[in-house]
């Protein structure tokens, strides 16, 4: 997918699909932004990345770092901790708002 999104731009119209949530509600859904934030950091440009998808570039250093972890051998997979899905979603929740809010969402990539 990353050599997909490298290659073609996202933000040209007819090249991917619509956001479903963001066609029906008008809102930004947690994941808007992801294929431009991919293409732009695939380019080397961390901070237009981050002005699509803040949470993205966060979360990406992190799922690298356990993935590194789990490969070298020094973390064996395991089953994540009872916390880790109901923090996710709070999360999300959290992230939908704030980059939705009129004042904050252009600043925290929406």
């Amino acid at each position: 997918m990353c050599v997909v999104t490298a290659l073609v731009n996202p933000t040209r119209a007819g090249r991917f699909p619509a956001c479903p949530i963001r066609t029906v509600t008008g809102f930004d859904c947690p994941g808007c932004g992801s294929l431009r934030t991919l293409h732009e950091l695939t380019h080397g440009h961390l901070t237009a990345a981050a002005d699509y998808n803040l949470l993205l570039v966060a979360f990406l250093p992190c799922a690298a770092a356990v993935w590194l972890r789990t490969v070298t051998g020094r973390v064996r997979p395991r089953h994540l901790p009872r916390w880790t899905v109901p923090a996710t979603i709070i999360v999300l929740v959290v992230w939908t708002v704030i980059r939705n809010l009129p004042v904050l969402g252009g600043v925290l990539g929406a």
